[in-house]
């Protein structure tokens, strides 16, 4: 009885380390290659109509272990404001919201700013529910900042804010006509 229990024991583990060797981990190495790819993966991962899934181990790959995301808003009292979130927090309390509502953010211009391995970027959206759109419900502004190691880069933190009546986008964070 002993050796069937153990035979027993044995194959399940077995079975079950096989079935981890079949599960893929997925390598996001492209999307943090260049600041280009970890900008669009940003806005990439984030966008989707409704019941669209997000890929939030991607979300979380971009981001560096401590970063914070920030966004900094008009209180119901008038009193602007900022909220830090980690990287979960951000999930938990956007994420249901994206896939329910359908939203789709498009980078429309980008500055740029580098010093050794730290990039400043102010990248302005606009904000759609569904990809066909023409008129955005929503713009603004994400201060990215980034930090490169040499391997990759990582979001360090994403601050940002939505243009509103009384602080309208600078033309100077504007698509510039030719």
């Amino acid at each position: 009885m002993k050796k069937i229990v153990l035979t027993a024991l044995l194959l399940t583990l077995s079975f079950g380390a096989f079935a981890q060797d079949d599960v893929e981990e997925k390598d996001y190495t492209s999307n943090v290659a260049t600041l280009n790819s970890t900008i669009e993966s940003l806005y990439t991962v984030i966008s989707g109509d409704k019941g669209f899934k997000r890929d939030w181990d991607l979300f979380k790959h971009l981001f560096h272990e401590n970063a914070k995301l920030i966004p900094a808003r008009k209180s119901r009292k008038d009193e602007l404001k900022v909220r830090y979130m980690s990287v979960d927090d951000y999930i938990s309390t956007s994420g249901e919201w994206l896939e329910t509502n359908g939203f789709h953010e498009r980078e429309v211009h980008r500055t740029v700013e580098s010093f050794g391995a730290i990039t400043q970027v102010f990248s302005t959206y606009e904000a759609y529910k569904t990809k066909t759109d023409e008129v955005p419900f929503l713009k603004g502004i994400n201060s990215i900042q980034l930090f490169n190691d040499g391997t990759r880069w990582w979001i360090i933190n994403l601050l940002w804010t939505q243009e509103t009546e009384d602080t309208p986008i600078p033309a100077t964070y504007l698509p510039q006509e030719d």
